[in-house]
């Protein structure tokens, strides 16, 4: 299958499908389908399209078993976390990863028990960076 220039973001729909992939490591069609909550009522040839699409873009590999197209992620949840708040960052916070985590603070109602994670976190790095 010919490869079409890939996107570097995933549409809300595609990241679902994602989500679920990167929890299964590989799948099928079938397989991603059975992981989707049972609410999500999706023709099995819809979960194909937006595979395929995703194939196409060059977020998954694909490979054939038999009849049945068995497809793997390409990227890491955690490298598309990375894209993604890199993106939002400068974007939406000029750039400036201090506005986004202050809004974060803002926003949410954090505990202190949240609070001292995120200071654990930054005296890591404050460590790290200074070694």
């Amino acid at each position: 299958m010919r490869k079409r220039k890939s996107n570097e973001f995933l549409t809300e729909v595609e990241l679902e499908f994602m989500t679920e992939l990167w929890k299964l490591g590989e799948g099928s069609v079938r397989d991603i389908l059975a992981s989707l909550p049972s609410d999500r009522q999706l023709a099995y040839t819809s979960c194909a399209t937006i595979m395929r699409i995703l194939d196409e873009k060059g977020f998954v590999d694909s490979r054939k078993e038999g009849k049945t197209f068995i497809y793997t992620p390409r990227l890491t949840k955690d490298a598309y976390q990375s894209r993604s708040l890199r993106n939002l960052s400068e974007k939406l916070f000029d750039g400036t990863p201090t506005s986004l985590v202050a809004r974060l603070v803002d926003e949410y109602e954090l505990s202190e028990n949240d609070l001292e994670e995120m200071r654990a976190l930054l005296d890591r790095r404050r460590t790290d960076d200074a070694t």
